[in-house]
């Protein structure tokens, strides 16, 4: 049975979530607060046989405290509306794009630093390359992320406060706040550079 955990990748990628982009269809699939714009909802889905095991028709019983509310479900389907709109995903991937490369900037200021991203998700590094797996995450310079991610919380932007945090960009994020950000990592790299 293949179980693909789409809590942090669902709609953030692509309208199919990760698992469209790599061409796979798994048996199950897990949703956190993304389908619901946000609000306290999660789910889980899949193949039609598995599924009637839940109760009603089968014997396997499920509940949560974020099944159902009528508030989270009316933001998800607000949520579904927006994503599913022409150029939506494009914009996203762009915006995104924008930020990580933007942000690379660093390594013009001497400190070994990598940057990627897919979608609406971007992932920032202190180390020579794109860490691969936990071994080259572990080997990433943490001291200089928290001094990174300190600088900018000084001047009025926050990331996740983990080296090892995926950060997200959103419809809400524009052009012009990507290029603050990016201004504003920049003055943070030459202080880090000092």
């Amino acid at each position: 049975m293949l179980i693909y955990d789409e809590v942090m990748t669902g709609f953030r990628v692509a309208l199919g979530g990760a698992q469209s982009l790599h061409g796979i269809t798994p048996d199950l699939t897990t949703m956190g607060k993304v389908i619901g714009g946000g609000m306290p909802l999660a789910a889980f889905g899949g193949r039609k046989d598995i599924m009637e095991c839940i109760s009603p028709l089968g014997g396997v019983y499920q509940a949560g405290t974020l099944s159902g509310n009528p508030i989270a479900v009316a933001a998800g389907l607000k949520t579904l509306e927006i994503i599913q709109r022409e150029g939506f995903y494009e914009n996203l991937t762009a915006l995104t794009q924008r930020l990580a490369n933007g942000i690379a900037a660093a390594k013009a200021h001497g400190i070994e630093f990598a940057a990627d991203s897919v979608g609406g998700m971007f992932g920032l590094y202190f180390a020579a390359h794109v860490p691969r797996n936990y071994a080259d995450m572990a080997r990433s310079n943490i001291d200089a992320f928290k001094r990174f991610f300190h600088g900018m919380l000084d001047r009025g932007i926050a990331f996740g406060p983990s080296a090892y945090e995926a950060g997200f960009v959103s419809a809400a994020h524009t052009p012009e706040l990507i290029d603050e950000t990016v201004a504003v990592a920049v003055e943070v790299f030459k202080a880090m550079a000092a």
